[in-house]
């Protein structure tokens, strides 16, 4: 059994979230880690993918179609149970599918890359706000040939699980880092008839919204918003950087269920130190820091919205050393005990328009959710949280 001490060694230095080419984790595959579970005061862990490494984990939006389930980007192996002839588990490259998988480790969708229009890999995926939508990052290779190299040029695209029917937001131009995240209007439904290659055809309402993060290649810098309501790309803007945080890189803006609020991180240059800030999605808005209170063991990491019978949380990550990277099995009890760090949660009200402390309001203390770390979001039921890197798992909560 782990130790806290070889516990703590195995966590890494910090690094960036998403997957950007590096070089994969020396997988320590248990035996049959791809039907594993094990039961503690904290819920019940469920082990995905066995053991392999994933990244951009993403817990399920869907309740219904993908209940207890996650979203996932897979490194050259995979280990999974239940699936259909068409994802081949030996022919496996890097980055070459999503994949959404449940607590059986069965796949349940995927969505593979298209070979024969030179797609080369996907990037950052991350569920919409709507149960119906994912959004990621497609790369091709910068001849534009169909030869894929070490360096790609992006393109945004949103998927529906309904059909694996893709929109693009944009098919080129767009950095590695950009993190993207779509909100789409709930009451939204897609007509069967309807033009595919507009933004409510495809989505079945025009009240869309996108963020991503923009800067040159390696170095996010800012927030850029899109309102497909309001002019779309044509009057895109960018958010203010927190004060003082104009070197500071960004990560992974989420934006909030109603629409007009995101919440992200940005890190310094050595990526060692982060914050997470929350921001009206309008030009001229503020970013007002989450705060690091007494009880914390550190300053929030991956913050993500929750939303339960009228009133907003944020769901976010500590961790005890300076890494987002997780090395280490959070199904041993050994990982059980706030060591690796924790996922909390607390309850927050915002007022659109505000500044400050006006903007944002602080209810009750923080509320430990699990003590281990937990980077994909809590789902909309509330059951479970999800998480990866080396080793990616679903917890079902208490």
């Amino acid at each position: 059994m782990m130790n806290k001490k070889s516990l703590l060694l195995g966590l890494s230095t910090f690094a960036l979230l998403a997957c950007y080419s590096p070089e994969p984790f020396e997988a320590e595959s248990l035996d049959d880690d791809s039907k594993k579970q094990t039961s503690s005061e904290m819920g019940t862990i469920y082990s995905i993918n066995g053991s392999e490494q994933i990244c951009n984990p993403s817990i399920s939006q869907d309740t219904v179609k993908f209940p207890a389930s996650m979203l996932w980007l897979n490194f050259s192996k995979i280990k999974v149970n239940s699936h259909d002839d068409g994802f081949s588990v030996t022919d496996v490259k890097q980055h070459d599918r999503l994949t959404i998988s449940d607590t059986a480790n069965n796949v349940k969708w995927y969505l593979m890359i298209d070979k024969d229009k030179g797609e080369c890999q996907f990037q950052d995926p991350e569920w919409s706000t709507h149960p119906n939508f994912v959004v990621a990052l497609r790369g091709v290779g910068i001849e534009g040939n169909g030869t894929c190299g070490d360096v790609l040029d992006y393109g945004i695209f949103a998927a529906r699980t309904s059909d694996k029917k893709k929109f693009w937001f944009y098919d080129k131009g767009i950095i590695e880092q950009a993190t993207p995240h779509v909100w789409v209007d709930p009451a939204a439904k897609v007509e069967e008839d309807a033009d595919e290659s507009t933004v409510e055809g495809f989505f079945g309402t025009k009240n869309v919204r996108l963020t991503y993060a923009d800067g040159s290649d390696g170095d996010p810098q800012n927030i850029v918003f899109i309102d497909y309501a309001n002019g779309g790309k044509s009057k895109a803007i960018k958010l203010k950087k927190p004060a003082d945080r104009s070197n500071w890189k960004i990560e992974s803006p989420m934006i909030s269920p109603d629409g007009n609020f995101v919440v992200y991180n940005v890190m310094t240059k050595s990526e060692d130190t982060w914050e997470a800030y929350i921001q009206e999605l309008s030009k001229d808005a503020e970013a007002v820091k989450i705060p690091r209170t007494k009880d914390m063991k550190s300053d929030p990491a991956q913050p993500h919205w929750f939303e339960s019978d009228g009133r907003l949380f944020v769901v976010w990550t500590e961790f005890t050393q300076a890494t987002y990277y997780n090395k280490i099995h959070l199904d041993n009890s050994a990982a059980q005990d706030g060591s690796a760090g924790r996922t909390v949660m607390r309850e927050v009200r915002l007022k659109a328009g505000a500044t400050g402390n006006q903007l944002v309001e602080w209810v009750d203390d923080n509320v430990e959710l699990a003590p281990v770390p937990m980077i994909g979001g809590r789902s909309p039921d509330g059951k479970f949280l999800s998480t990866g890197y080396k080793y990616a798992y679903l917890l079902k909560l208490p």
